[in-house]
């Protein structure tokens, strides 16, 4: 089965950018994947000048919410690692085993990679210049550094909403047939995020196929 994979750009964030960013990319991508009728709700981040749209469904934002705070705990346990959230979408296939069970078998047609490098606080740089003469305020210089992050990480947010949004303009060939059903419909997905057993840089493409954990699909 043809899965299309989207590899997003990779965001450096501090700990507690954490829960809005990835609150912002999940919802704006299940949002362009969700079926009938929606009833849109614009979102204003906190922390950056940006409007994203959730599909006003309380279980699935306490579904992302828990998926989250998951996430921020193991990256409280692993600090300094660059780490990654998958966001999956797969069809369900039942598969006989034996004559007298069966098992389901998951077929991925899509899969999100959501790429953060977790900065440590920003430390207050001292007063003391290669140029005796140029007297810096150490106050001043880590609030324009802080803020300059801000803005570039601001920047990137919309480069990566950018980016989901021309992914799922360009690839359409691979999305399975629509069910017929009244109502907001979610394809089946799940949302991966590292184990305290993983030592590399996120996890392989084989370990996600080998999954089986039950899907996160909203009646």
């Amino acid at each position: 089965m043809n899965c299309e994979v989207c590899q997003l750009k990779e965001l450096e964030v501090e700990h507690f950018e954490i829960r809005e960013v990835l609150r912002c990319i999940l919802h704006t991508i299940v949002f362009h994947r969700a079926l009938g009728l929606v009833r849109p709700k614009d979102v204003d981040l906190e922390l950056f000048e940006i409007t994203y749209v959730q599909c006003g469904d309380i279980e699935l934002e306490k579904k992302i919410d828990e998926k989250i705070e998951q996430f921020i705990s193991w990256v409280e346990k692993h600090p300094n690692k660059k780490s990654q959230v998958c966001l999956s979408f797969f069809e369900e296939k039942n598969k006989q085993a034996t004559w007298f069970t069966h098992k389901t078998e998951r077929l991925y047609w899509e899969q999100w990679y959501i790429n953060l490098n977790v900065a440590q606080h920003l430390k207050v740089h001292s007063g003391k210049s290669h140029n005796s003469k140029v007297v810096v305020d150490p106050g001043e210089s880590a609030l324009d550094e802080r803020m300059a992050r801000r803005a570039a990480l601001e920047a990137s947010l919309h480069e990566v909403l950018f980016q989901i949004i021309k992914f799922v303009n360009e690839k359409k060939d691979h999305v399975p047939p629509i069910p017929h059903t009244e109502g907001v419909v979610y394809f089946p997905h799940e949302i991966t995020i590292p184990s305290s057993s993983d030592s590399a840089f996120g996890m392989d493409m084989i370990k996600r196929m080998l999954h089986t954990g039950h899907p996160t699909m909203l009646s």
